[in-house]
């Protein structure tokens, strides 16, 4: 990324600009896709699922319940039924398979919305900001929890945003608008990516699911960066890169392990080098030995300038 250009410029000169944003592209698809299902039963009576996302029913036969919200269950001292285990079942052998923070990068509505304060913040060029710790979202899925078992009630789902997106379209916005004005206006004033990589509780507990997921982003052709820095402006997690990207000197391997990365592919959209790629946790080595690193070419900008990069894309 040369001075004053946004991030993925060269990939569009590369790719076109629909190489350089296909997985952008078919993620608004399934996030805009999953919301036409819930729909379509309350808009058009077509019920080919009923519920949302805290717990539904696909064709009558299906269920999915979100595991955390059958956690929060337990917590307020209420044994999901059955239907509902069978759900959480399903949700938490899919997340663990794909990755538990799919969930924020290809289903969940409120990643629109941060993601269009993000590309806002970038053209405005807002650089200051809180700086939130990454920690605090654990402090609050914890809160949840407690106010769960304090209640006898699934409090969250009262102010979750995603909860209230769905209900404010079938019966109304009214309050849901201000919720999701409040989290964009945190995204672009407060803090870069304050909600979903800070402060949302649901993101903190499918980043502790994601964990061990299978599939996952590796840094397979890490020698050819030529460290443009645009998978770490890109990045709504760029925290997860660097292990993967830099970690060869310290026997690290190529595959990004944290479970917060969201698998959402912006990092193999806008390399045009083709450096990342999705594969398994099981297709790469753990370590890599420091002889083949050192027969590789030397980065062509100093770690101070790295580090630097990184603080100025993180706002």
């Amino acid at each position: 990324m040369k001075p004053g250009e946004r991030p993925g410029q060269e990939a569009i000169a590369s790719k076109g600009w629909i190489g350089a944003h296909r997985y952008l592209i078919l993620r608004r698809l399934s996030q805009l896709g999953i919301l036409a299902l819930f729909m379509a039963g309350p808009w058009l009576g077509y019920w080919i699922v009923k519920g949302n996302l805290a717990s539904s029913l696909t064709l009558d036969t299906l269920p999915l319940t979100d595991p955390l919200v059958a956690l929060q269950m337990l917590f307020a001292g209420h044994l999901p039924e059955a239907a509902a285990l069978t759900g959480v079942f399903i949700v938490l052998v899919f997340y663990l398979l794909v990755g538990g923070r799919v969930y924020c990068s290809w289903v969940c509505p409120i990643n629109i919305v941060t993601d269009t304060a993000e590309w806002l913040r970038m053209r405005l060029n807002i650089k200051s900001g809180a700086q939130l710790s990454e920690k605090a979202r654990y402090w609050l899925l914890g809160a949840i929890l407690v106010v769960s078992a304090i209640s006898g009630s699934i409090a969250w789902e009262l102010i979750n945003p995603v909860s209230m997106v769905y209900r404010g379209l079938i019966f109304g916005m009214g309050l849901a608008w201000g919720v999701v004005a409040a989290v964009f206006l945190l995204d672009l004033f407060v803090g870069r990516r304050a909600w979903c990589g800070h402060l949302c509780p649901v993101g903190a507990f499918y980043g502790l699911l994601g964990e061990g997921a299978v599939l996952r982003v590796a840094a397979v052709k890490r020698e050819e960066c030529d460290d443009c820095m645009d998978c770490f402006a890109v990045c709504p997690e760029h925290q997860v890169i660097k292990p993967a990207l830099k970690g060869a000197d310290k026997g690290l391997g190529p595959i990004i392990a944290s479970g917060h990365c969201t698998n959402c592919g912006r990092c193999i959209d806008v390399c045009t080098r083709d450096v990342f790629t999705f594969t398994t946790r099981f297709s790469h080595p753990a370590t890599v030995p420091a002889a083949v690193n050192n027969e590789r070419d030397a980065p062509r900008r100093s770690q101070p300038e790295i580090t630097k990069a990184e603080r100025q894309s993180a706002g």
